[in-house]
């Protein structure tokens, strides 16, 4: 590979003006870290933007592993009911070791693509080099001087027309060539201007994590198995040469060449097997490719803004302005002042929060598929945590700004995965609990919905042994419908609701007078027994108590909504009222475990017995302020340090309390440096944080922090429950004059707000559906009604 020198001129990173939502940098990317991140919702690259061999890392939201999720799983009654003696007999540590036996086997993985990358011939020496990503119109773009010409690349991923268009350009002929590579067994032919790569994923893989075989034997390939995907590249120019060389296209002559890329996989559906129930991928992939490749340049790129903009332009925010000599620097140092100083950057702030947007409408629009771990991109055959749906707080915490900032069509990817979860999980919940209603799932799970709990009876019990996935991923659904009044909707998904609460109803046992679960865990955490051994399993745990609170809550009040089941609504609303109580330990903290037993990590990154605080509602500083201030000091023990995902949920958790300075203060730690991981210089950063293409550190790379940080801006921004609409319950000095347009709020209502010098001073409502609630402000409450579509302007 030829080296190239890239030569900077800070000048040249005035291209992003102050303001503009835009990351920018003057230097191609090195690391995964550094690549910018573009997508579809199906489709996705990274691109690194190299001016001599520009890589792009090719994803596919539908390309895992593996098949349909038929095992067929023993009866575990006899563990179950073995587990359960030894707790009643305080055998904790027994227990911890029996429950093992209440394991199943791992979910699949999500695979790379491949790579694309464009060899451009000529000179190395390059001059004036800037790249960018607008997330305004979600196009990227590099630019750079090269043998005293201008060269330009765009590039976007097109929803409408389900392909990635680059378009590279320049003031000289255009000389470089197209080569696709795979991780993946793969062929690619090339002929006529068009690259075909066909290949297929592993029909069976463990996850790294996993200690039983080594990396080279993870995967187990068959050319009559597993998922088929097709990837086809096109290229397009009307003033250049482009010839099929062996596997490569090359493209000489002409100031302009348009590439369309399209994959398609096999996959259609979580219950079909991706080869004799295959989608014909080749022919979908060569049409989507054919049908982009006859419109004009332009006229696609209108189409993808277009499409992009419905989505993104409903909701604007403005915190302030950043100082014009600190905007005009690369996103990466702004990044890295931010870090090391005190220096203000609102700019940056309200940024992020729009990339945690952008980044959803990228990658979650394939239903019953939701955004992975990653989201949408990785570049490992073995990616940390499969790249899965890790159901014990992240799979949820990508979803948490759906409805808030506006992007509730969004949503349906994930709630559609719901429902596939509740078809496996009957299985699971019969086989491994004995459930005779209901569904359960477990801590991981993939796009086969696969449900059991994990662990092959070797995953740690603190991980593996977490059985209440099922309500808290359903509780969903009644957000959903708080947010949207959408009756058709609630009557569809309500089965899956009820389901997900009936498994909570079958899991619930008598125990001194009140209903618990047993077994029970605290997800990844552990305690300390009297004689100080490490424990995991216990009985009602916190997070189990607050999260079937919630699930019975949101499935009764739906119940009630529709009409039916009357003598569900009662069973559960009596369990509800016989539930093990929150207690409040020695340190004033809410008590995570049913004794005031020690943590082992003191700090750990886990807050899941606050679930009733946030997402849940039925903690709040307003009606239950003693519980609420033991969730502030459970904060307070748990200390500052975490990771990416736990740094965004907190940032919820404060805006909850109503605690604007560590609501901030915790924004702030989420947006800190953190360096690529493959970087070994001497300012290596490791943590949670955010890497320099903004993308979540957990570390590694989860996209969940990003996400959780959207909701946590728009939490410290704007409450809300069925009856009311509460505005900067958690607004911060720092973000002391605003606005924000377009958030949302339970009761389907749209709520623009302006502040001045720390105070409301204009609150616009939109009401979708018509009805009543209040506005809250500080001490202000102010009554509303509404007919449907009605907009109400309020001075403050």
């Amino acid at each position: 590979m030829k080296k190239y020198l890239v030569l900077v001129f800070w000048a040249f990173s005035l291209c992003a003006v102050a303001g503009e939502l835009k990351l920018h940098y003057n230097a191609p990317a090195r690391y995964f870290e550094e690549g910018l991140v573009v997508g579809n919702g199906k489709i996705g690259a990274t691109i690194y933007g190299g001016p001599v061999n520009d890589k792009l890392s090719l994803n596919d939201i539908t390309l895992w592993t593996g098949g349909p999720d038929t095992l067929q799983v023993a009866n575990h009654k006899e563990d179950l009911a073995r587990v359960r003696e030894l707790l009643d007999k305080s055998e904790y540590v027994q227990a911890d070791e029996a429950n093992k036996r209440l394991q199943g086997h791992y979910c699949e993985n999500y695979q790379p693509l491949g790579t694309l990358t464009i060899h451009h011939k000529g000179d190395t020496v390059v001059e004036n080099y800037y790249r960018e990503l607008d997330i305004q119109q979600a196009i990227a773009k590099t630019q750079y001087m090269r043998g005293g010409a201008k060269y330009v690349t765009e590039y976007f991923a097109d929803s409408p027309d389900s392909v990635m268009v680059i378009r590279v350009s320049g003031e000289k002929a255009l000389d470089f060539e197209l080569e696709f590579e795979s991780q993946l067994p793969v062929s690619v032919n090339c002929a006529d201007g068009e690259m075909v790569a066909k290949g297929y994923a592993a029909y069976h893989s463990y996850p790294n994590y996993y200690d039983g075989l080594p990396d080279s034997k993870k995967h187990e390939y068959d050319s009559s198995r597993g998922t088929r995907f097709c990837t086809v590249v096109k290229v397009v120019s009307h003033g250049s040469e482009i010839e099929s060389r062996g596997k490569k296209l090359c493209v000489k002559g002409g100031r302009e060449a348009t590439i369309y890329i399209s994959n398609e996989t096999s996959f259609n559906g979580f219950d079909k097997d991706p080869v004799l129930h295959a989608k014909d991928c080749e022919n979908i992939a060569k049409g989507n490719v054919a049908r982009a490749s006859a419109k004009k340049y332009e006229q696609l790129k209108k189409r993808h803004k277009a499409d992009y903009q419905r989505l993104f332009n409903r909701v604007s925010l403005d915190l302030g302005k950043t100082d014009a000599e600190i905007s005009k620097l690369p996103t990466d140092e702004q990044l890295r002042l931010y870090t090391d100083s005190a220096q203000y950057n609102p700019e940056l702030e309200a940024l992020y929060f729009q990339f945690g947007r952008y980044l959803l409408i990228s990658c979650s629009r394939t239903l019953g598929v939701p955004a992975n771990l990653q989201g949408l991109w990785n570049e490992k055959l073995l990616p940390p945590w499969s790249c899965n749906y890790t159901t014990n707080i992240n799979l949820e915490e990508n979803y948490w700004h759906a409805e808030l900032t506006n992007l509730s069509e969004l949503h349906m990817p994930m709630l559609e995965y719901v429902v596939n979860a509740s078809v496996n999980g009957r299985r699971s919940a019969k086989a491994f609990y004995g459930a005779e209603r209901g569904w359960s799932l477990g801590h991981n799970s993939d796009i086969w919905a696969m449900t059991n709990p994990v662990g092959l009876q070797s995953g740690g019990t603190d991980w593996a042994c977490w059985n209440m996935g099922g309500a808290w991923v359903s509780t969903h659904i009644w957000e959903h419908y708080m947010f949207t009044g959408d009756d058709a909707f609630l009557s569809a998904y309500y089965p899956s609701l009820k389901g997900a609460a009936e498994f909570c109803l079958e899991m619930l046992v008598e125990r001194n007078g009140t209903l618990v679960t047993s077994p029970s865990t605290s997800p990844e955490n552990r305690y300390l027994t009297s004689d100080g051994k490490s424990v995991a399993t216990s009985v009602a745990t916190a997070s189990d108590m607050a999260m079937i609170r919630e699930c019975l809550y949101d499935a009764v009040q739906a119940a009630k909504i529709l009409g039916v089941d009357d003598d569900f609504q009662k069973e559960a609303t009596d369990a509800i009222a016989r539930l093990e109580p929150y207690k409040i330990g020695g340190k004033g903290q809410l008590q995570e475990w049913i004794e005031d037993w020690e943590e082992q990590d003191p700090q750990h990154r886990h807050q899941s017995h606050l679930f009733g605080l946030f997402p849940g509602h039925h903690i709040t500083v307003a009606s239950t302020p003693e519980l609420a201030k033991a969730c502030a000091r459970t904060l307070e023990l748990r200390g500052p340090e975490s990771t990416g995902w736990s740094t965004g949920w907190r940032v919820n958790l404060h805006a909850r309390l109503a605690n604007a300075e560590n609501a901030y203060a915790t924004y702030r730690r989420l947006l800190r440096l953190v360096t690529p991981d493959g970087y070994k210089g001497p300012d290596r950063r490791r943590g949670g944080g955010t890497y320099p293409n903004l993308l979540d550190a957990h570390s590694p790379f989860q996209i969940d922090g990003n996400f959780g940080g959207a909701a946590g801006v728009a939490e410290m921004l704007l409450q809300s429950t069925q009856q009311t609409i509460t505005i900067l319950p958690a607004l911060p000095a720092q973000w002391a004059t605003g606005s924000v347009k377009g958030l949302r709020a339970r009761g389907a209502y749209e709520v623009d707000i302006e502040w001045a010098d720390g105070r409301a001073v204009a609150v616009n409502v939109k009401s979708l559906n018509g009805g009543e609630t209040t506005l809250i402000y500080g001490d202000r409450k102010i009554p509303m009604q509404f007919a449907a579509g009605e907009v109400k302007q309020i001075k403050l």
